[in-house]
């Protein structure tokens, strides 16, 4: 069994948690230092020397998969493997208040271009972006 911090459409109630929601064996509120940028109907988090610096938090939830659930995100996130031309990468992080909380999460290197959600959690956004 893996932990993994999702942070976005993933999340229950957004367009991708049926990935997921099938493989969660539980799952926990936390948070991340990151930050998150709009990629248009998704997010990306950003983890960099700005985020660290300003100590921007990503708010999601810290979910337990197998390894199928796994596989499945890593699919969604087009991760194919460490050195691999990827579009996120996977990478090994700790919640921001309770270190004891650690897994993996999928984040971009930098932005991209995409701009800046200055909101710490992807549905808050999401939501005041649609105007639902």
């Amino acid at each position: 069994m893996m932990r993994v911090f999702i942070y976005g459409t993933l999340l229950p109630g957004e367009s991708n948690h049926h990935v997921v929601a099938s493989f969660a064996q539980t799952s926990r509120p936390g948070q991340i230092i990151g930050r998150l940028v709009d990629c248009g109907s998704y997010p990306a988090a950003i983890r960099d020397a700005e985020s660290k610096q300003r100590n921007s938090i990503i708010r999601g939830q810290w979910i337990v998969v197998d390894r199928a659930g796994l596989s499945s995100m890593d699919k969604l996130e087009e991760f194919y493997g460490i050195e691999e031309n990827n579009d996120y990468e996977r990478v090994w992080v700790r919640d921001a208040c309770k270190s004891e909380l650690a897994g993996w999460a999928y984040v971009w290197s930098e932005d991209r271009g995409c701009p800046r959600i200055e909101a710490q959690y992807w549905p808050d956004y999401r939501s005041e972006k649609e105007g639902t």
